[in-house]
């Protein structure tokens, strides 16, 4: 899959397009993999990583979660949050309209996001300062959805 990926030098050859060159192997694949949305390809990763055991969070990314450890083990209680819905409960709709609210997306998007989480949890927002966050997660909870801050 890191064929469809776009290196970081891309930023800096701003306006020259790098041609990746496909298989014809994984022609077919790449191709339906373009045409799927964004949720749906989250949800595609997720199976992945479920399925083969690995994970598609680059290594980059590490260093970034080390450096905020060592921080959060300074001030020794977090501040920062991700918001991570876990459940949806017997009111989807409730929690739909109260997912559209906080993360500012469509009715599409929300509940996509939402059907996403029944199966597995779902980011619905990240980097949320911690009284916002307890006041996101009361909001969905009252809806009947299940949250954890991460």
């Amino acid at each position: 899959m890191a064929e469809e990926k776009k290196p970081a030098s891309a930023e800096a050859t701003a306006g020259k397009e790098e041609k990746i060159v496909v298989p014809e192997k994984f022609k077919k694949l790449v191709e339906d993999i373009e045409k799927m949305s964004v949720l749906d390809l989250a949800e595609l990763v997720k199976i992945l990583e479920k399925k083969f055991g690995v994970s598609a969070a680059a290594p980059v990314a590490a260093a970034p979660a080390a450096a905020s450890a060592e921080a959060g083990a300074a001030k020794e209680e977090k501040s920062v949050f991700n918001i991570e819905l876990t459940g949806i409960g017997d009111k989807k709709i409730e929690v739909i309209k109260v997912v559209k609210e906080i993360t500012q997306k469509g009715l599409k998007e929300a509940k996509d996001l939402v059907d996403a989480a029944a199966t597995s949890p779902q980011t619905i927002k990240e980097n949320v300062k911690k009284e916002e966050a307890e006041e996101m997660k009361k909001k969905i909870e009252v809806a009947g959805g299940k949250v954890e801050l991460k």
